[in-house]
């Protein structure tokens, strides 16, 4: 019950935070039918191109064995290995393109569903793959019925093939069974294609829905809920309240250091309550004043305090502090246009300074 409410709440599609997250896991949608399909496409090539030639050899070998039995004494345990090893390699190098081919074909199939990847996290031990109520979910779950569907599907489709196709061919089948072995061998070759052929149809529209639903249960399962959208936007933006207080502490550093700076400046400007930039003009340290201070309201007023405390000239000019204010920026210097206005400020407290310095 808790389980399917769990489902109807997640509404949301999943994020690409949450694909790519899920994607480095290694849990990919998969398709169990297409490298299945493929290897019946191998074999299906290799009766096309192959089996003909290596059907054709295995007949000689063994039209020549049942020839000339007494070329293959018995005897002894020695001579039975010997016979097997002989038999098994024939064999053996009359399948080895198909099982190549197979190995092939499978691999291929994988890959281009999906880019081959080593994912750690597949192979690390975790006690849901050898827990009962996890096991009998998979088992009887909504993806366990379609791989028993699937299976079913598959087996009803493959026997009506075969009964399709074999009932057309006993004929041929009981003809080639009096003919030579190199003959009956390409006879069998003509059935196995036929089988195959038709396999081969059924499985590649298997896989075609068995490639879809993959796609399509793989996205289900993503979905999220609301609060899963929520928590994750907030752990990837970072949390509001979080942030609002690192900008108010940040403001407030910046607020002191401001404050720490405004005794060394040579002049302030000020609209009356509303704005106040404090200047530092120096010959020797910078062609051009340099903003140590600004604020509005309180913060003006603190400056304001602060210059009078050290006894550094305040000039109330409410446009040119207004101004001003919008446009510079702390530990920079003023722009070009209020150099000509700033110098007759400074001139000014030069001259108050100047009778200070006669002896």
């Amino acid at each position: 019950m808790s389980e399917a409410a769990d489902k109807d709440s997640k509404t949301e599609e999943a994020t690409e935070k949450k694909i790519r997250d899920t994607i480095e896991k290694g849990k990919l949608p998969v398709s169990r039918e297409t490298p299945l399909l493929a290897s019946f496409l191998a074999i299906l090539v290799f009766f096309v191109f192959f089996a003909q030639q290596k059907a054709g050899e295995l007949g000689s070998f063994l039209a020549l064995f049942l020839e000339r039995p007494e070329a293959w004494p018995l005897d002894t345990a020695a001579d039975v290995a010997t016979l097997y090893g002989v038999v098994l390699i024939e064999i053996g190098k009359a399948i080895v393109a198909l099982v190549l081919m197979l190995m092939a074909a499978g691999f291929a199939a994988s890959a281009l569903q999906n880019l081959p990847q080593f994912v750690g996290e597949r192979i690390r031990p975790q006690a849901s793959r050898i827990s009962l109520s996890e096991g009998w979910k998979r088992l009887f779950g909504i993806q366990g019925f379609v791989e028993f569907a699937k299976s079913l599907g598959k087996l009803v489709l493959v026997t009506l093939v075969l009964v399709f196709i074999l009932r057309g061919d006993v004929v041929t089948l009981l003809s080639g069974m009096i003919t030579q072995p190199v003959a009956f061998g390409l006879v069998i070759r003509g059935i196995a294609i036929d089988i195959v052929v038709a396999i081969v149809a059924v499985m590649a529209v298997i896989a075609a829905v068995d490639l879809v639903w993959s796609r399509f249960h793989w996205r289900q399962e993503l979905r999220m809920t609301r609060q899963e959208v929520k928590d994750e936007h907030k752990q990837s933006e970072g949390d509001p309240i979080v942030k609002s207080r690192r900008r108010s502490l940040a403001r407030d550093r910046a607020r002191r250091r401001m404050m720490i700076s405004v005794p060394s400046a040579t002049l302030v400007i000020a609209n009356p309550t509303h704005y106040a930039i404090a200047l530092r003009y120096v010959r020797e340290e910078n062609s051009a004043p340099v903003v140590l201070a600004k604020g509005q309201d309180l913060i003006a007023l603190k400056i304001r305090e602060i210059a009078a405390q050290n006894n550094i000239p305040v000039f109330e000019d409410v446009a040119l502090a207004r101004s001003m204010y919008k446009q510079v920026s702390i530990d920079s210097v003023i722009p070009q246009q209020f150099y000509q206005a700033v110098a007759e400020l400074i001139r000014i407290v030069y001259a108050k300074q100047a009778p200070k310095k006669v002896p």
